[in-house]
């Protein structure tokens, strides 16, 4: 299944349905009057948040949605049928802006939330609406009017409350491979992850907490450098990260400052989001060289720093038992 977590739509709710000029003509009413119905309200479009769907793929293929229209009026005052409103499915975390102003309209984050995005048309009025003292026989009636028009822009920001980040081969997918039951591609060279993985840890209450494991960032990936940039919004709703540093790296120090570097300019308060920062790799140096990088990077960000191996589960519990302080398990 692909990934898709832009996409661009265009929605017209329905019209409304046209009201009608018509006279009762009935036995034993010889002044029957003016009857003509209104016409029907079009429909509504509506978007909802479903927890089944992972990308917005199904938009790549339709970017157009109308609602029913409202039906014409009828004899006797009868209204015409509203149009059935049409309810979208998007994925919970989706975020809805004007493609034009880009002003943020709605923010889908939970199972069945829902937002109105295009209202649908008010129906005419028939010549039963008309009728006065003065003008008994009205024959003047009013058309539906055109529902609302729109185009959206869809952003899809998962929803995890660990996310986890690093350079390309800092070991990310293993980590979550080994915590959880996703199963991510993992092979020896750069970029092997090409879309965000998820998956869920259980915590010591037998509740389940989303991890992600978001695509290597590189320098200048908060400018379009990468894959980065397309990435980093995914972090936005995380509550921690968890930064990897590959521990055999030639220098460990800059790998880390590379990644804090770009959540600093990408903005939005990724660079003061609380963070856990681990080496990962460890079973490939000796314990003194180990030490002094751990040493070294702890010195840099004013933290401790823990030294992990995905590949050999070493600390992960360790690792584990920090998150879930952090969250407040």
């Amino acid at each position: 299944m692909q990934f898709i977590d832009q996409a661009r739509i265009s929605l017209q709710a329905g019209r409304g349905g046209d009201g009608i000029a018509a006279f009762r003509r009935e036995k034993y009413v010889p002044a029957g009057g003016p009857s003509g119905g209104d016409g029907g309200r079009g429909g509504d479009v509506w978007l909802e948040a479903d927890p089944n769907l992972q990308t917005l793929l199904d938009f790549k293929y339709k970017r157009l949605f109308a609602a029913d229209d409202g039906r014409r009026g009828g004899p006797n005052k009868a209204t015409g049928a509203s149009g059935s409103p049409l309810v979208i499915k998007v994925p919970c975390g989706t975020e809805v802006r004007d493609a034009r102003t880009h002003i943020l309209l709605g923010d889908l984050t939970e199972k069945d939330q829902r937002l109105l995005v295009a209202v649908g048309g008010r129906g005419g009025l028939g010549n039963a609406h008309y009728l006065s003292n003065r003008n008994r026989a009205p024959e003047k009636f009013t058309e539906g009017r055109d529902g609302e028009e729109w185009l959206l822009q869809l952003e899809l920001k998962l929803l995890a409350e660990v996310g986890i980040i690093g350079l390309p081969n800092a070991g990310k997918s293993t980590l979550i491979s080994v915590l959880s039951s996703a199963r991510p591609k993992i092979a020896d060279y750069p970029f092997t992850t090409l879309v965000p993985n998820l998956g869920v840890v259980r915590r010591p209450s037998g509740d389940g907490t989303v991890f992600a494991d978001i695509p290597g960032l590189i320098a200048g990936a908060a400018q379009g450098a990468g894959l980065g940039h397309d990435f980093l919004r995914h972090i936005q709703r995380t509550r921690l990260l968890i930064h990897l540093v590959d521990a055999s790296s030639e220098n460990v120090l800059h790998d880390f400052q590379v990644v804090q570097q770009e959540l600093a300019a990408y903005g939005n308060g990724l660079d003061e989001r609380p963070c856990l920062v681990a080496l990962n790799k460890t079973e490939l140096l000796l314990e003194d060289e180990l030490e002094e990088r751990i040493q070294q990077v702890s010195d840099h960000c004013g933290q401790p720093v823990l030294d992990i191996s995905a590949a050999t589960s070493k600390n992960l519990d360790q690792l584990l038992a920090k998150v879930w302080k952090e969250l407040g398990v």
